[in-house]
């Protein structure tokens, strides 16, 4: 058995349109496809990450909020490669995004840095 890499990140949001903003016209994700789905009042948005990746980005009405600082348990952040680091601190800064200082990982010397999406999970841009 071999895992072959990450199909999909689900995503459950609290206000669909304005997530669906923040993923596809401030990160620039290209949507694959949207299905709204009755009986559950559901939104369904698939994005693409590059050529082998996806985000479901899900909306529930009223999904109870995740516990994220200080550090809970289960998914700690999401973390997309970058070219430049610094290039999109600055573009997503211009966008009225507040990015975290750049700070330069221990381990590999590859600067790093955060920012939130509208429901303040986290998110981390990375150098390769």
């Amino acid at each position: 058995m071999k895992l072959e890499f990450i199909h999909h990140v689900a995503i459950i949001c609290s206000d669909y349109e304005k997530s669906k903003h923040f993923y596809t016209k401030i990160l620039g994700l290209p949507i694959i496809q949207e299905t709204y789905r009755k009986e559950r009042d559901s939104y369904k948005l698939d994005l693409a990450v590059g050529a082998n990746s996806q985000i479901e980005l899900f909306s529930f009405p009223n999904p109870p909020k995740r516990p994220s600082y200080p550090e809970a348990v289960g998914l700690r952040h999401l973390a997309f490669a970058v070219v430049s680091v610094e290039e999109w601190k600055t573009e997503l800064e211009n966008k009225g995004i507040d990015v975290e200082p750049i700070r330069i990982d221990e381990l590999t010397g590859k600067p790093f840095t955060f920012f939130a999406d509208p429901d303040g999970l986290p998110i981390e841009i990375y150098e390769i």
